[in-house]
């Protein structure tokens, strides 16, 4: 590396920053810095981080990062102070070959919120490179006819440097023939042409030698230099003559090789070898000429000799000379301009230089996913690039600037609709016939906790058989949610509430992780017969959705219950007794055994049937009703003392029983009037019916000659009683319809009257009617719920229930909710 460098590397960086005004979209901001080429790792460029008014302390946490389309990663920034340096060191000449100017572009993109900037950072050349020649030695045959002011073009020097450090002049070392002529051409690049001053004389001198030095603008200068040897011809009388000075022509970019350009043609007037013609490039033809084209030394035809590319030049000039084979043969000029026509061979070039993926289901339209840049290296209506992305996606393409798009979303997106995307992205430009490029971008959609657990079924019934073992599963619940993760993952717990005034988390539990409930108790049909509890099914999302479901658990009957023996009943530890006339005719009613069954349905069905008869041929019993009656009538011979054992079985399986004993006592006569205490009337309530809540008066007249009632031995009713005088009906206790038959629409007391002397049973029915007396009401005073503020329009939220104690028409009908602005029911 030259002095020169080291000397500009010793000084600070020329820094040019432009900031684009506040008005601008954070998308066209733009910084702009200038460096010399060349500097080492580390070199200071700028400080991009307070150049762009940013927090220098969150560049890392918002993922501050430097996108560049070159080939090395020439520049980066220290994200703890913001510092922009040089990473790699850069040759200019290399990057930008003989551009004038030379920029790296590179994007600046930030997060949260997503930021961009432009930077260009101009690379300044330094003279590191000094002018030189193809060959370090060039030979010219001149004839010595040559007149003063001839000339002969020379070969040009190249510098790969540009600018002021680019070549700039020629020099000519001392003689006392020739001087120089430097011209330009219209790329601003220089070349020589050696001016006879002063006649050749051949028989003098034969050959002349010179220094041809090329020097260069830079500070110092850099120079490179080449030998001139002129060796004296004798003299040709005519030299050849082109038809013209300039040729102009067009050739189409990418014509294949071989392709002819031009035909030149010039003519000599002398004859024989001094009249033949050959053709071939001037000396100061530049190299890349050379590559891309040949001349036919016999024809003088142009061809094209290598790919030529509209993109790398637009225009070419080809010098090309003429010269006889005659003695002292003198080269004649002529230049040859060729333009290149552009066509579309070049399709757009597609670079994502940001993306934000996955991106959050509930992000606001307008979020940007992605930022995209498009380039096209055609000109005119070919380099024009439209970019589509297809109409049925959720996004847009927004034109930033020239060349730079914007992925956007257009509306609301739902994971659990689709939960990424794969949107082709096609950047057409407008050339006949037009070239595309397709890309395609991914697009993930996190997702956000927007969806309440559903459980598959609105409620569960579930039935459980009685004396079920504490700890038995009794169901599953089961909820799923169309989240993901942990917003999807669901736990089970179950509501608070009580069932028959204890917590019902003392009856049953639920496990949290797959919904399957437990019976904590072993239930009994006879005190619960059936109950209900809230599962609630809780997501792990943040803030947690919830959802509720109703259980009603029925509770099965089992015979575990015996039969008991309400009537008759064992008086003062002795057995009970019945007196019989013996004069009474067959199928006369003797007695009746009433029994209970604690149980349900078949397993509370009873049958009756004689065990033990002290004359298994005189009595009797009806197999459902109990009713004991005489098979025949009585003799002398049967004894007064007759003793039975009734069996009393239920219909369960299998089924239980048990027995009473009932001594019959065989009397000649019965008196007419027998104290209120001798008469038995038995008033038995089944406490195996169902239970009625309306008070009610029901006057019963019992119209009996020569009989009177009183009520039987059993166990006294606590609703009713009948005054024995009158034969009334009366209620001796107020009835509570709702704690007797919660829940029924209907409501019948179901009694039997039993008389004796003769004995006869009359069946009575009471229905109790409900009247309006409870207000309905909720179980909790507050109902608290939890909803999404990304919840729908429509969406439906269950609640809890009211109740009302009444049923029928005074139930609970309707509901009303005070004003709202947000729901309705």
């Amino acid at each position: 590396m030259s002095n020169t460098l080291e000397n500009q590397n010793a000084s600070l960086p020329l820094i040019c920053l432009l900031l684009c005004g506040c008005a601008l979209d954070r998308a066209l901001a733009q910084i702009r810095y200038s460096i010399p080429e060349e500097l080492e790792h580390g070199a200071f460029v700028g400080n991009i981080g307070e150049d762009l008014g940013l927090d220098v302390a969150k560049l890392s946490a918002r993922r501050f990062r430097i996108v560049s389309g070159a080939r090395k990663q020439y520049l980066e920034v220290n994200l703890e102070n913001g510092i922009l340096f040089v990473n790699e060191k850069i040759d200019r000449e290399e990057l930008c070959e003989l551009n004038p100017v030379c920029f790296l572009h590179m994007q600046v993109v930030i997060e949260s919120p997503l930021d961009l900037y432009r930077v260009e950072v101009e690379i300044l050349d330094v003279n590191d490179n000094a002018p030189s020649f193809p060959w370090s030695e060039f030979n010219l045959e001149i004839t010595e006819s040559a007149a003063p002011g001839s000339r002969f073009p020379l070969e040009s020097a190249q510098d790969l440097d540009v600018g002021s450090n680019s070549l700039r002049s020629y020099l000519l070392s001392a003689n006392q023939h020739f001087v120089l002529d430097i011209q330009t051409r219209n790329d601003g690049s220089k070349f020589a042409e050696l001016v006879l001053e002063s006649p050749l004389d051949r028989e003098q001198q034969k050959t002349h030698e010179m220094v041809l030095t090329a020097v260069d603008g830079g500070s110092p200068l850099r120079s490179g230099t080449a030998q001139i040897t002129v060796t004296v011809l004798d003299a040709n009388d005519n030299v050849p003559v082109f038809d013209r000075s300039v040729y102009r022509v067009t050739l189409v970019e990418n014509a294949p090789r071989g392709s002819l350009v031009l035909k030149l043609n010039a003519t000599d007037l002398d004859e024989g070898a001094n009249g033949e013609i050959t053709y071939s490039f001037s000396g100061h033809a530049p190299l890349k000429v050379r590559e891309l084209f040949s001349v036919d030394s016999f024809s003088g035809e142009i061809r094209v000799n290598g790919i030529v590319d509209y993109e790398k030049a637009s225009v070419y000039e080809l010098y090309v000379q003429a010269k006889d084979k005659g003695p002292s043969a003198v080269a004649v000029h002529c230049k040859v301009l060729v333009d290149i026509l552009d066509v579309n061979d070049n399709a757009p070039e597609v670079i994502l230089t940001s993306v934000s993926t996955p991106v959050q289901e509930d992000a606001p339209p307008g979020t940007v996913i992605a930022v995209i840049s498009v380039m096209d290296r055609d000109s005119g209506e070919n380099g024009a690039v439209d970019c589509q992305i297809p109409s049925n996606l959720p996004f847009r393409l927004h034109s930033s600037f020239k060349n730079y798009y914007t992925l956007v979303t257009s509306e609301f997106l739902d994971r659990e609709l689709i939960s990424e995307y794969n949107i082709t992205l096609t950047a057409r430009d407008l050339g006949s016939p037009p070239l595309s490029t397709r890309k395609t971008i991914l697009v993930q959609v996190s997702d956000i906790n927007d969806n309440p657990p559903r459980f598959v079924q609105p409620s569960y019934t579930v039935y459980v058989t009685e004396n079920n073992a504490p700890g038995a599963s009794i169901c599953s619940v089961t909820a799923f949610d169309p989240d993901f993760n942990q917003n999807a993952y669901l736990s089970y717990s179950i509501l608070e509430g009580e069932i028959q005034g204890m917590p019902v988390s003392t009856y049953v539990s639920v496990n949290s992780d797959n919904g399957n409930i437990y019976a904590l108790r072993s239930f009994d049909y006879e005190q619960l017969r059936n109950f209900q509890i809230r599962v609630q099914a809780q997501d792990a999302g943040f803030p947690p959705l919830t959802s509720n479901v109703t259980v009603n658990v029925f509770v099965l009957d089992q015979n575990d219950n015996a039969p008991v023996v309400v009537s008759p009943l064992p008086k003062n530890g002795t057995l009970a007794t019945e007196v019989v006339p013996r004069s009474v005719d067959a199928g006369y009613l003797v007695a009746k055994i009433t029994a209970l069954d604690a149980d349900a349905g078949q397993n509370s069905r009873l049958s009756y049937q004689v065990l033990q008869a002290t004359d298994p041929g005189l009595f009797s019993v009806a197999l459902y009703t109990g009713e004991i009656r005489t098979i025949r009538r009585f003799t002398d011979k049967d004894a007064t003392r007759q003793r039975l054992v009734i069996l009393v079985k239920d219909n369960g399986q299998p089924p239980l029983s048990a027995t009473v004993s009932i001594i019959l006592s065989l009397v000649d006569s019965v008196p007419e009037s027998l104290s209120d205490f001798d008469l038995n009337l038995y008033l038995v309530i089944g406490l195996g019916s169902v239970s009625f809540l309306l008070l009610i008066t029901i006057l019963v007249t019992i119209v009996l000659k020569c009989q009177k009632p009183k009520p039987s031995k059993a166990a006294p009713p606590k609703y009713l009683d009948i005054n024995k005088e009158k034969g009334e009906l009366y209620i001796l206790e107020k009835i509570d319809r709702e704690l007797l038959c919660p829940a029924k629409t209907t409501c019948f007391l179901k009694m039997e009257l039993t008389v004796e002397s003769p004995l006869r049973i009359f069946y009575i029915e009471l229905e109790i009617t409900d009247i309006n007396d409870n207000n309905p009401h909720f179980r909790r005073d507050t109902i608290h719920l939890d909803i999404s503020e990304s919840t729908i329009a429509g969406e439906r939220f269950s609640v809890s229930n009211a109740v009302d104690s009444d049923v029928g028409s005074n139930s609970v009908k309707t509901y009303y909710l005070s004003e709202s602005e947000h729901f309705d029911i």
